[in-house]
């Protein structure tokens, strides 16, 4: 028997300004997710503030990213970035399908 292995380019949501995330891994040193981003923006006052490290790596799409320092940073389908932990960002706008494959090192 042939084994179904899961995809993922399957089963995304498309709701205009959304995000979700789906875990595909997690232990206690890493969690790997999938982020489908769908025309989202983070609200105007929210700023990701993580305690760990993070590099992501657009699948397909493209977003900007916001930084506190004022850094605008356009990401395409294929570029990848590393996050320290504690750099404020945020996510400015996304396209109305991005899909971001996440690396969080706690």
């Amino acid at each position: 028997m042939m084994q179904t292995l899961p995809n993922i380019f399957t089963h995304l949501p498309s709701e205009p300004n959304s995000e979700h995330f789906l875990n595909l891994y997690k232990s206690d040193a890493v969690e790997i997710e999938r982020i489908v981003s769908c025309a989202h923006a983070s609200p105007k006052d929210f700023w990701y503030d993580q305690d760990h490290d993070e590099w992501v790596l657009i699948l397909k799409g493209e977003a900007m990213l916001e930084f506190s320092d004022g850094e605008m940073l356009t990401v395409k389908t294929g570029d990848h970035l590393f996050i320290p932990k504690h750099q404020r960002h945020r996510v400015n706008q996304t396209s109305m399908e991005t899909i971001w494959l996440a690396v969080h090192l706690k």
